[in-house]
């Protein structure tokens, strides 16, 4: 008996060997798939650099206006203040700037002429009425015999401040003067007994400051304003019914062949687009749109 039991449980064995023998091994479960890597975010579009050379008021301020649309763009706007009108197109034509805003095409025209630069401008922003200005004269009626009127010295504002003294029958000037034929302090045909002083432009707001009563200025609009004066202020100001407006406008300048890059369009668009009606709201300005 206890071998046939002996038998049974052999059999019993063998066929449970067998049994497993011929069942494959469960595969170990197999690692969970790797979830698909997430896609690199797109590096963000590095921002284009412009550099801009400015006169602080009012230009300076409406770069500053607009340098939130720029950025929207991807355009990084650095803004260089000046407080003269040579360096920063000396800076322009050597490539430490992309751009300038400051002068008129008169004055640019005539800074190419002189320096042997190929500046040109890259689009038409505002005009600035040119003003005569005093600290003591409250009308040009109470202008005594011999006062000092103050005017620029470079050629192309020069010319424009003769033509506005002549316009206020301050002086007389030849037959002919205009923007386009020049004229200079040494053209006066007659003073009327005044002292026409030349200076550079930039210094004519103190010299003025500090000049004996009586003395009046004709002033720049940029330098009016950092003075503190507005054209409510102006005993004076040129007729712009004509072309004043577009002979005179400020532009944004460029070197030649940079007036149709991506960033140097969009700053022209920028501006172009109510800042200078958004920084006259601010200001009380009085500056002239051209776009």
């Amino acid at each position: 008996m206890k071998k046939k039991l002996a038998i049974v449980l052999a059999v019993a064995l063998l066929a449970l060997s067998i049994a497993a023998c011929g069942q494959s091994a469960a595969p170990a479960a197999a690692p969970a798939e790797a979830a698909p890597a997430a896609e690199a975010a797109a590096p963000a579009a590095e921002s284009v650099k412009l550099t801009v050379g400015a006169s602080s008021t009012p230009h300076a301020e409406l770069l500053e206006l607009v340098k939130p649309a720029l950025a929207e763009q991807g355009i990084e706007l650095d803004i260089v203040i000046y407080d003269d009108y040579v360096l920063p197109n000396t800076a322009l034509q050597d490539g430490e700037l992309d751009a300038n805003y400051f002068q008129h095409t008169p004055y640019l025209n005539s800074f190419n002429e002189s320096n042997g630069t190929d500046l040109v401008s890259a689009g038409l922003i505002h005009y600035e009425p040119f003003g005569i200005y005093s600290k003591s004269v409250a009308a040009l009626a109470d202008l005594a015999d011999g006062a000092t009127i103050l005017v620029p010295d470079d050629e192309s504002n020069q010319t424009r401040a003769l033509l506005l003294l002549a316009q206020e029958d301050l002086v007389v000037l030849p037959e002919g003067a205009s923007v386009e034929n020049g004229v200079s302090v040494l053209d006066i045909v007659d003073a009327k007994g005044f002292n026409i002083q030349a200076a550079q432009a930039d210094a004519i707001p103190s010299l003025l400051a500090n000049a004996d009563e009586g003395t009046i200025a004709v002033i720049n609009y940029n330098y009016a304003l950092g003075a503190g004066f507005k054209t409510s202020d102006a005993l004076a100001i040129e007729d712009a019914s004509g072309d004043a407006a577009q002979t005179y406008a400020n532009i944004i300048a460029v070197r030649r062949g940079d007036e149709t890059r991506a960033e140097i369009l969009a700053l022209v668009a920028a501006l172009q687009d109510g800042a200078v009606d958004a920084y006259n709201e601010q200001t009380g300005a009085g500056i002239v749109p051209i776009a």
